[in-house]
């Protein structure tokens, strides 16, 4: 099967958000995204964009996606984030995959960052296996740590007198 992989437009936010949906349904939360195809559109495409995308294309449609942003590392300095790498169930085991994956390792090299990152969940093992194949290096002994906004306000709530 021919695909080919391209950076995202505006056009193709609501894909995105298809996408970013099924993969909230795989990774067992299901009622967990939030955002709107305006979210992204808004977020996306403006002067300094909070993120960028690589869209895998099949007879123009969208069966993919890996959304990325800058970082930055005070051991490293310039870093990338890869947030969401995700295909479609029917499309996967085709490369589709690797071809993001490997087009946005390229984006991080060719615009000088010096460390791409990202987190697969434990017990994600066909993701883990494969990113442990291309070298990366999987980092055991760091916990992620998260605050939502209704979390951040009772935390700002109990030390106001900072």
């Amino acid at each position: 099967m021919n695909f080919s992989i391209r950076k995202g437009t505006k056009d193709d936010m609501s894909s995105v958000l298809e996408l970013i949906t099924e993969l909230a349904i795989f990774e067992n939360e299901p009622d967990a995204v939030k955002i709107t195809v305006n979210d992204l559109i808004e977020n996306g495409f403006k002067a300094s964009p909070e993120f960028r995308t690589f869209v895998a294309e099949v007879d123009h449609q969208v069966v993919g996606m890996a959304l990325f942003y800058n970082r930055f590392s005070t051991w490293d300095g310039k870093s990338i984030h890869l947030e969401d790498l995700v295909v479609k169930a029917s499309f996967r085991g085709m490369g589709i995959g690797k071809a993001l994956y490997s087009k946005v390792i390229e984006y991080a090299y060719v615009n000088k960052a010096n460390r791409a990152e990202w987190v697969v969940l434990d017990w994600n093992k066909v993701a883990a296996d494969f990113y442990v194949s291309t070298g990366a290096k999987m980092l055991e002994d760091w916990n992620l740590c998260q605050m939502n906004r209704t979390i951040m306000k009772q935390y700002l709530k109990g030390n106001e007198n900072i």
